[in-house]
């Protein structure tokens, strides 16, 4: 656009104002020119070039902004297309990939296998059913633990470490219980009522390493994943501190007190196999462990969140004491009084029915002497019923 106007003073200014266009955005400049006044003729004659000029101008702003529109365009729509919302099927189409068996989306970390919702369910049935079938099987029941911890159950006990310093500093170094980090050794050389030594000694009276916890395989999200790590390598520092052994009606007990701390769902189905026990053991844990498992299992504090490895040379009572966990009665001595008991009753059985036996030879005996004595007051009375009818006869000849 030009603009100009004539004044009759000794200047004439001129104002070149033209518009340029680049990318689809106006910019405008003015160019003020100043001539000396020489008249009309001369006027008109300025403004004869002036305009040219101006002419010159615009086709040069043209010229650019051709140009520019093609350099820009095709960036400015691939940035458009990048960023413009997917489609709702390419959705769709994706989220249906993720969840396909076929095509599995990478692991989340070393070792994760995603599962569709009907695998991590037949996970769920399958490894539940034959774990509490057979108690045995570790590899199951650790299964079964992250097929029934998702979507809740490992979230509520992550956050429950995040707000816990120690349990904070555990999930930022995130520590490993294997037999080379704790030097075992060097808990043999603890004093005997140390966590380390109490935790060394209850490993070799059971005949378990730390070695043997499998890895997570089925929990998506990788902190959740080291949360449950974590809860399964300290599983056996739980044994150790509350004294429990390994046999069937130790492990029902210390799942009771782990489900009522943590509230992993495993723990709690792991309840039920208390029905699998024998009928002394179900009245046992009905009356002594279940109720102790309960009330030491809510009142105490988080166990997720003990550092045990920074806990090897304290005291075990004191760690209880802070913790809130009271020692249940010891079951090993429990059960092996209960067979002393059960072996000295049949001592007992045999002794007296063999006491049965002789009491019924003496009686046969004693009534064996009675029958001689018997015979024989009979033979003696037949001799002399003899002697007599030999006399008589001998007086009547």
């Amino acid at each position: 656009m030009l603009g100009f106007r004539i004044r009759t003073d000794r200047t004439t200014t001129y104002n070149l104002t033209t518009t340029r266009a680049l990318g689809g955005i106006a910019c405008s400049s003015s160019i003020p020119i100043s001539t000396p006044t020489l008249g009309l003729p001369s006027c008109l004659s300025e403004l004869r070039l002036t305009m040219e000029a101006t002419a010159l101008r615009r086709s040069a702003a043209l010229v650019a902004r051709a140009s520019s529109q093609n350099a820009i365009r095709p960036a400015v729509c691939a940035a458009i297309s990048s960023t413009s919302p997917t489609p709702p099927t390419q959705i769709q189409t994706q989220q249906t990939r993720q969840f396909s068996a076929l095509n599995r989306p990478p692991p989340n970390y070393p070792g994760h296998v995603p599962l569709t919702r009907l695998e991590r369910f037949g996970l769920f049935v399958g490894s539940g059913l034959i774990s509490l079938a057979d108690p045995r099987r570790g590899d199951l029941i650790a299964s079964f633990a992250e097929a029934t911890a998702t979507p809740y159950f490992i979230y509520r006990l992550r956050d429950a470490m995040l707000s816990h310093p120690t349990g904070r500093r555990i999930l930022r170094q995130r520590p490993r219980i294997t037999s080379q980090s704790l030097n075992i050794p060097y808990l043999r050389s603890l004093p005997p009522n140390t966590v380390g030594r109490t935790y060394i000694d209850w490993l070799d009276r059971e005949g378990v390493s730390p070695d043997t916890r499998s890895a997570v395989r089925y929990i998506d999200d990788e902190e959740c994943a080291y949360v449950m790590q974590r809860y399964r390598e300290c599983h056996d520092f739980y044994h150790a501190l509350t004294g429990l052994p390994i046999v069937r009606e130790g492990e029902v007990a210390l799942k009771a007190f782990e489900f009522a701390n943590t509230l992993l769902p495993m723990t709690g189905f792991s309840v039920f196999a208390a029905f699998t026990m024998k009928k002394s053991e179900q009245k046992r844990f009905r009356k002594i462990y279940f109720p102790w498992a309960v009330k030491n299992g809510l009142r105490a504090k988080e166990v997720i969140n003990v550092f045990w490895e920074e806990e090897l040379e304290r005291d075990v009572n004191d760690l209880r004491r802070e913790l809130g966990v009271e020692p249940p009665p010891d079951l090993r001595e429990i059960r092996k009084r209960e067979k002393e008991e059960k072996r000295r009753r049949k001592e007992m059985e045999r002794m007296l029915s063999g006491r049965g036996t002789e009491d019924v030879i003496q009686k046969a005996e004693k009534e064996a002497e009675v029958v001689a004595e018997r015979v024989k007051e009979m033979k003696n009375e037949v001799v002399e019923k003899v002697g007599e009818v030999v006399g008589s006869s001998a007086m009547r000849g």
